[in-house]
C-alpha cells in the first residue's frame, strides 16, 4: 500500500491517529472533515483526500465515526499488533529511546539494548541491562525482533546496518546523521535531528521577517 500512497499522506497519518485518540478521550463520537481539518490545520478537502486513499470511512452528511476511524488508521499504521525493538548504541539518544515509556501505549516494546563500549556494557537502563554487541547475532536468532533503532555515530551506521541486514533485521529507525543505503525490502526511517532545527530556524526567521513587514506597514499607515 505504501507504494501507491504519497509520502506526504503517510507522514500525516500519525497526526490523524493522535488527534482521533484525543477526540475519543474527550468523548467525541462523530466529527466532520471541516471540524477535523480546523483542528489539524488542514482543509476539509485534504482530510477527505487523505482518508479516501484507504477506502471509505465517512458517511455522507454525518462525517466520520471517531472510534471507527481511529481504529482504521491504527490498523493501517500496523498498531493493531505488537512491535519488538532493539537499540544499538547506549549513548544519550539510545538511552532516551529506551526510557521513553509512551511507546508501549501504541504497541512498541524495547526488548534489548547493545553497545561496544566496555564502560556501558552491563549498565542498567530502566529494566534492561546493556548487552555486549558481540551477542547481538545470537539475540536476533533467538528472539523476535521487528525494528532496530540505530543510535550510533555516522561513521559506524552504514557498516552496522549492512551486518544487521544479514542477521535478519527488516526495519531500521536510524538516528545517525547519515542516509543509510539498505537492500530492497527492508524498511527505513532516517531521523535527522539537525534538519528539524534547521527547518525551525527557517520558520523562525520567516516569522520575524513577516512581523517586521507588518510593523513597517503599520508605521506607514500611522498606526502605533
Amino acid at each position: 500500500m505504501a507504494g501507491t500512497v504519497s509520502e506526504a499522506v503517510i507522514r500525516r497519518l500519525p497526526g490523524y491517529y493522535r488527534h482521533l485518540q484525543e477526540l475519543e478521550k474527550e468523548g467525541v463520537q462523530q466529527i466532520s472533515s471541516q471540524k477535523l481539518g480546523r483542528r489539524m490545520h488542514l482543509t476539509a478537502s485534504q482530510i477527505r483526500q487523505d482518508i479516501n486513499c484507504f477506502g471509505g470511512f465517512g458517511r455522507q452528511g454525518l462525517g466520520y465515526a471517531v472510534p471507527e476511524l481511529r481504529k482504521g488508521i491504527g490498523h493501517i499504521l500496523g498498531l493493531n499488533q505488537p512491535h519488538r525493538m532493539i537499540i544499538v548504541g547506549a549513548g544519550n539518544i539510545g538511552r532516551a529511546v529506551a526510557s521513553y515509556h509512551l511507546f508501549g501505549e501504541i504497541g512498541f516494546e524495547v526488548t534489548a539494548i547493545f553497545d561496544t563500549d566496555p564502560n556501558k556494557i552491563d549498565a542498567n537502563i530502566g529494566m534492561m541491562t546493556v548487552q555486549d554487541m558481540r551477542n547481538i547475532q545470537r539475540y536476533i536468532a533467538e528472539n523476535k525482533v521487528d525494528i532496530c533503532v540505530l543510535a550510533v555515530p555516522s561513521e559506524e551506521a552504514q557498516a552496522l546496518a549492512d551486518v544487521l541486514c544479514v542477521f535478519g533485521i527488516g526495519a531500521f529507525w536510524n538516528f545517525a546523521p547519515v542516509d543509510l543505503k539498505i537492500p530492497k525490502g527492508i524498511a527505513l526511517v532516517n531521523v535527522h535531528l539537525e534538519e528539524g532545527l534547521q527547518i525551525l530556524s527557517f520558520r523562525m526567521l520567516s516569522e520575524m521577517r513577516e512581523n517586521g513587514s507588518r510593523r513597517e506597514g503599520n508605521r506607514v499607515l500611522g498606526n502605533p
